[in-house]
């Protein structure tokens, strides 16, 4: 849905089904903003954002996170600590 949406608006928008696949892409073509998601399969949105911050290439294109996750402390709990560790 948010994609048609963006899609609709006049973005340019390119999916990938996990996280893998995100920092390929991103490399590949680096983009103005990324729409993360917190929940992927084989790495979480965490530890892409994690890459992709570690990346001269990549490490100042914003990252916005979506979820499902109901609990503030499910959604910024990781984000917080990693904050305060590096």
């Amino acid at each position: 849905m948010l994609l048609e949406l963006l899609k609709q608006q006049g973005y340019k928008v390119h999916a990938v089904p996990n996280g893998k696949l995100a920092l390929q892409a991103a490399a590949s073509e680096p983009p103005d903003l990324i729409l993360l998601d917190i929940m992927m399969p084989e790495m979480d949105g965490y530890e892409v954002c994690r890459r992709l911050k570690q990346d001269v290439k990549l490490s100042e294109i914003p990252v916005l996170f979506l979820s499902a996750l109901g609990e503030t402390l499910d959604k910024f709990g990781p984000l917080t600590w990693a904050r305060w560790t590096t």
